[in-house]
């Protein structure tokens, strides 16, 4: 029970088993990273993305607006 020589095939059985998932991982993960370059190289040739407005940009945008439906009120009550 004692035997040597189990444990030490056990061992390298574990390493090797160890190695595979190791390099089939690293494989997985080269992989990935050259998807996500392919994906830049894409977005890249199209320009660069649009930024969303910012917040007092908005609310500024939202005031021109009132003040043209309230310009637009005036007028339509000067017009009658």
């Amino acid at each position: 029970m004692t035997d040597p020589t189990i444990y030490v095939t056990l061992a390298a059985a574990s390493l090797a088993g160890l190695g595979m998932v190791t390099f089939a991982t690293l494989a997985g993960w080269r992989g990935w990273l050259a998807l996500k370059q392919k994906e830049l190289a894409q977005l890249g040739d199209h320009g660069p993305m649009p930024a969303m407005p910012s917040a007092s940009a908005r609310i500024e945008l939202a005031d021109l607006k009132e003040r043209i439906r309230k310009l637009e009120a005036i007028a339509a009550g000067v017009d009658l």
